[in-house]
């Protein structure tokens, strides 16, 4: 195993690129056929895609400070990163073990997600239920392929994902033109009555669950180019794209259906999980439907492979910054950190495996899968929501006089996160998908993480005080003339 460096590849990323990253970890077919019917079904059913464009526009408010601090922060470390500057250094570490957590529990769940839509869905589907394969075996043979691919460089993971992502949207697209185009979009979505049907707080608990994947554009600061405009674009870029491209996603399953309507039929295919896949069938027919199986599972390489770049930059930033161990901060000859990539590889199939060996007859979708996607997603929105207030804190103890981009916009965007937060944990049984009493205990991995991090950042800075530095030093690498620029415009606003 080669390495080089402790440094990332730099200038590899543009806009494009770093949106591709993210939106392929957001996977739109997947959203399509297990997101938005659960959202129809247990929220407020024809009301889901106006709650999408609330949780986007909840989003859009805290990006605008997330941008302003981008512009002085490139770091490797994601919102760990953001939690040590407006928060301090032991919120920080416990922000960064909370991600590194929930990324690392994501690809995990990934491993069980792909594994059992591409051996136990799709090739049955095709071969027409005659070759059936074990979903371990299956997953475990595309992470490995996930795992070369990350190592071989961060721009060809940029081109895969983009590749994925145009097949992925193209199908999402031909779905919804064939609603328009047969039965049109019904505008009754935007009435009162539609919005607050069923339960309005839960549709928009899981249309948040949907943007999952957006926050890693800091993750890849070192490696874009010229990262304080890239990063903010491509943040803004992914947010609109996501919203809009759910928005229609969304609101072509309840025309297709109807919309007052559309709860009672998502409830009746809540249990073979089947709403989108039917609608398809019935809209694009049976070569569609086809395609469409083969894209979702597309659609899961692809997220696999983002979360596996996302999880391993964060286990490469702790590295760095010595809290976890420096063997981890190493890059090969491409600027790829291989050694967290490794450690993430090695740390999903041991998961995996458990699982396997634990409920040798029972498939993944109903062990691993609530288990690893439910704890991850959890774990990102509590990290989202973390980030958020650290940009209000952030600005204020620097006295910004920007207070609409750096205090109102932020504070509404925290607000919203704080509130999807609260209502992930005490729906924590519908986020993960399931009440099984190991899967609703999860939450307290987390609090085990705070009360770990704060005595871990406690010892730190009594009995390693040099490492306890890192955890900011490891963070100054903004540019300083332009931060200088940015301090000096401030003033003017």
């Amino acid at each position: 195993m080669s390495s080089s460096s402790n440094g990332l590849a730099k200038n590899k990323l543009g806009v494009g690129s770093i949106v591709f990253l993210v939106l392929a970890a957001v996977a739109p077919m997947t959203v399509l056929v297990v997101v938005l019917p659960l959202a129809i079904a247990l929220g407020n059913g024809g009301g889901i895609p106006v709650a999408i464009l609330l949780v986007a526009l909840a989003l859009l408010f805290f990006s605008v400070g997330y941008a302003q601090i981008t512009k002085e922060l490139t770091n490797a470390g994601g919102f760990y990163a953001i939690a040590v500057k407006g928060l301090g250094k032991i919120a920080g570490l416990i922000t960064g073990l909370i991600a590194t957590i929930g990324y690392n529990a994501f690809v995990a769940g990934a491993l069980g997600t792909i594994g059992f839509f591409a051996g136990m869905v799709a090739v049955p589907e095709l071969t027409g239920g005659a070759v059936t394969l074990d979903w371990f075996w299956t997953g475990l043979v595309l992470f490995v392929v996930v795992f070369f691919l990350a190592r071989s460089g961060i721009h060809v993971s940029a081109v895969v994902l983009g590749v994925a992502l145009v097949l992925e949207i193209i199908m999402v697209f031909s779905f919804g033109i064939a609603v328009l185009v047969r039965t049109g979009f019904d505008a009754a979505i935007f009435t009162p009555g539609v919005i607050t049907g069923g339960s309005l707080w839960i549709g928009l608990l899981l249309a948040a669950t949907a943007f999952i994947g957006f926050e890693a554009t800091s993750l890849f600061g070192e490696e874009a180019k010229n990262p304080q405009r890239t990063i903010p674009r491509a943040t803004y870029t992914a947010i609109v794209v996501i919203g809009l491209m759910h928005a229609f996603a969304a609101w072509a399953i309840v025309s297709a259906v109807g919309v007052q309507q559309a709860q009672d039929n998502a409830l009746e295919h809540l249990d073979a999980g089947d709403m989108s896949l039917v609608l398809i069938s019935d809209y694009l027919g049976p070569a569609g439907l086809v395609i469409a199986l083969i894209l979702v599972v597309v659609s899961l390489f692809a997220a696999q492979l983002a979360f596996h770049n996302s999880a391993g930059r964060y286990l490469f930033s702790l590295g760095r910054a010595h809290v976890l161990p420096h063997w981890l901060a190493k890059t090969n000859d491409k600027g790829v950190p291989q050694r967290a990539l490794l450690v993430n590889l090695i740390f999903g199939l041991a998961i995996a495996a458990v699982f396997r060996i634990v409920f040798p007859e029972i498939p993944a979708i109903a062990t691993l899968v609530p288990v690893g996607l439910g704890f991850a997603t959890l774990s990102i929105i509590i990290v989202q929501a973390i980030a958020a207030l650290a940009v209000v804190c952030y600005f204020r103890k620097k006295r910004d006089p920007r207070w609409i981009r750096t205090f109102v916009a932020p504070g509404l965007g925290f607000i919203a996160l704080a509130v999807f937060s609260i209502m992930a944990i005490v729906n924590f049984g519908i986020v993960a998908g399931s009440d099984e009493p190991y899967v609703l205990a999860l939450p307290w991995i987390l609090v085990a993480a705070v009360v770990g991090g704060i005595f871990y950042g406690l010892y730190l800075k009594s009995n390693k005080p040099e490492v306890y530095n890192n955890l900011s030093n490891d963070l100054e690498k903004f540019d300083e003339a332009l931060d200088a620029e940015t301090s000096t415009h401030s003033g003017k606003e």
